[in-house]
């Protein structure tokens, strides 16, 4: 699934489909942003899907549990890459306490 094809859902059905809203999903795509930032200022490779479809990943696996070979196959990358992933933003999420105690 593609940010671009659910962006434009209304803020009911965003969140029926993410389990968090809009507003939040926001907030966690800039702590992914500020966390990539920090990351790729060692150098590395780029990746293959954005912030927010990494971000969309890990809320798909944490809602829906699919196997990590299901969810690569569905956004196109391998089974270890989406581990990766999900196990990265994951990390860096429960890192920001701020985030961690407000109202999902």
């Amino acid at each position: 699934m593609k940010f671009d094809q659910i962006k434009e859902l209304k803020d009911e059905k965003f969140r029926r489909l993410t389990g968090v809203r809009k507003g939040i999903f926001s907030k966690m795509v800039d702590i992914l942003s500020k966390a990539d930032g920090l990351k790729k200022s060692k150098g590395g490779r780029k990746n293959k899907l954005n912030l927010e479809e990494q971000l969309l990943m890990a809320l798909e696996y944490l809602r829906e549990y699919h196997t990590y070979f299901h969810i690569g196959q569905n956004y196109g990358i391998s089974e270890s890459s989406a581990y990766k992933a999900v196990k990265w933003v994951e990390d860096t999420i429960v890192k920001t306490p701020k985030l961690c105690s407000s109202r999902l």
